[in-house]
């Protein structure tokens, strides 16, 4: 009986068989940036809005874990929550311009536009780097009104 054989079964194609590409990158990113949007940047938003109706010193506490301490003498668990605050900040503004990017090349992809080959994996990768160069350039424009 040739069909009970395990080996005769038909195999779906997993992640080796495809051949990775700038599109497929720009897929995974989209996904994993909306969902990054969606969970961080809620649970950053409720956290936000507790710290505002807590009062002031939970407010001085949240800007002080996210943003800054104005106080020169901080703690190293303050200094450690401030740089992995920026980064979560940072890591926000990525994945909303990859989002946002991304986005837009599906609406032009919606109207037909850009599915051939070369325009596609251009395009793919113009969102990539996009992403990247918009908040590059957004960081260094807060920072730079920072200092």
């Amino acid at each position: 009986m040739a069909g009970n054989e395990p080996n005769a079964r038909p195999r779906a194609p997993h992640l080796q068989v495809y051949k990775w590409g700038p599109a497929m990158a720009v897929s995974i990113l989209h996904r994993a940036s909306g969902d990054g949007l969606a969970i961080v940047g809620a649970g950053l938003f409720l956290w936000w809005l507790g710290a505002i109706a807590a009062g002031p010193e939970a407010y001085a506490a949240f800007v002080a874990c996210i943003w800054h301490d104005p106080n020169p003498e901080i703690s190293l668990f303050h200094q450690i929550t401030n740089i992995l605050g920026k980064v979560v900040l940072i890591g926000l503004t990525w994945a909303f311009f990859q989002h946002l990017f991304s986005g837009l090349r599906h609406l032009v992809l919606d109207t037909g536009a850009g599915y051939e080959l070369k325009t596609n994996k251009l395009w793919s990768t113009v969102v990539i780097a996009a992403g990247v160069f918009a908040t590059a350039a957004t960081w260094l424009y807060i920072l730079a009104g920072a200092l």
